[in-house]
């Protein structure tokens, strides 16, 4: 009697890493073309000098550790943190500012760790938090929408030219943050840095990154509870503690969606799947609990736009996140969530 062949239930499928890296930096080509229809090529420049610095520095240590370089510079990794970090930069970013925030990434986010898979941080975060508490003036300044031409755009990074007075000015959030006098009407009459729902050009911005999200979710490279957390917590906490228009506002629900670095945040950041939870239920929790923090850094907390800081303390709470929120394994009652002493 021929017995039947038992073949374990595992998915297979071609290389994964390389073409979901590929995939996310083509969702981040509407919000690179929104940035640049607002500001010029001030982010494209941006995006090309922090990838040279994400890749050299990968091939360094790579070299270092006596690793293959070409086979592990091919994952694409390297260059989705540096498309990440430039993202979410200011557009005329200072070229040494972008090159320590990337250099950080790359080094000590990532392969501190161990490299692509181990890293218990966000590395484009941690970049990200380094440059805006090392220098926050720098990072909470942004151009007014203006189309800047490449040869002005590479003056203006390499310090060669001497910024016109009016052209920058500080984020929406940034000057509700440090409001005390005026109502939100008032205020968003009075400064630049407003535009009709949110911050002045990032209003689409945001709808550009949400675009991209949408084309992610729609390939399944991650599913939506995270996103989903994030921007449901978000929009509670800023429903709950509106205050309407009178000077004691911290914005409506839909400014905070359509300002900052919100929709990068939700469909790009909290969506990693090597810093962020394991499970549907865990990264639901996660997300809400990035877009609870970030509403609160935003509203209370000393820095404008609080989305790296968030993930950065979700990160740290991931591990116990999946602990409680681990599913239930195939033939068991509940979830077996760690073994007593003496079985």
């Amino acid at each position: 009697m021929v017995l039947p062949r038992l073949t374990s239930p595992h998915a297979t499928g071609s290389n994964r890493t390389q073409r979901v890296m590929l995939q996310v930096l083509l969702a981040t080509l509407p919000g690179v073309l929104a940035l640049t229809w607002l500001y010029g090529f001030g982010t494209l420049i941006n995006l090309l000098w922090a990838g040279a610095v994400a890749l050299g520095c990968e091939a360094a240590v790579l070299a270092a550790r006596r690793r293959p370089v070409q086979f592990f510079l091919r994952d694409g990794s390297a260059l989705v943190t540096a498309v990440l970090l430039a993202l979410a930069l200011p557009p005329y970013a200072p070229w040494w500012l972008t090159l320590i925030a990337t250099a950080f990434a790359i080094l000590f986010g990532k392969h501190l760790y161990g490299g692509l898979g181990q890293n218990p941080f966000n590395p484009a975060m941690i970049g990200y938090v380094v440059v805006l508490v090392s220098f926050p003036g720098a990072m909470t300044t942004w151009p007014q929408p203006n189309f800047v031409g490449p040869w002005d755009a590479l003056q203006q990074i390499l310090g060669l030219a001497v910024l016109p007075d009016g052209w920058s000015h500080a984020t929406a959030l940034d000057v509700l943050q440090h409001n005390h006098s005026l109502t939100f009407d008032e205020l968003r009459a009075s400064s630049p840095a407003f535009g009709s729902f949110g911050g002045n050009g990032q209003e689409w911005i945001n709808l550009a990154f949400l675009a991209g999200g949408c084309y992610l979710l729609q390939q399944r490279l991650f599913t939506w509870h995270a996103p989903v957390g994030m921007l449901a917590a978000l929009t509670l906490m800023s429903l709950v503690f509106w205050g309407g228009s009178g000077s004691d506002s911290n914005g409506s629900p839909l400014f905070h969606l359509l300002t900052g670095a919100t929709m990068l945040g939700a469909f790009f950041i909290v969506t990693d799947p090597v810093s962020g939870a394991t499970s549907n239920l865990g990264r639901l929790v996660f997300g809400a609990g990035v877009g609870i923090l970030v509403y609160i850094i935003r509203a209370w907390g000393g820095y404008p736009d609080g989305v790296a800081f968030a993930v950065l303390l979700m990160n740290l709470a991931a591990p116990t996140i999946d602990y409680y929120t681990r599913p239930r394994t195939y033939g068991h009652r509940k979830a077996e969530r760690g073994f007593k002493i003496g079985e």
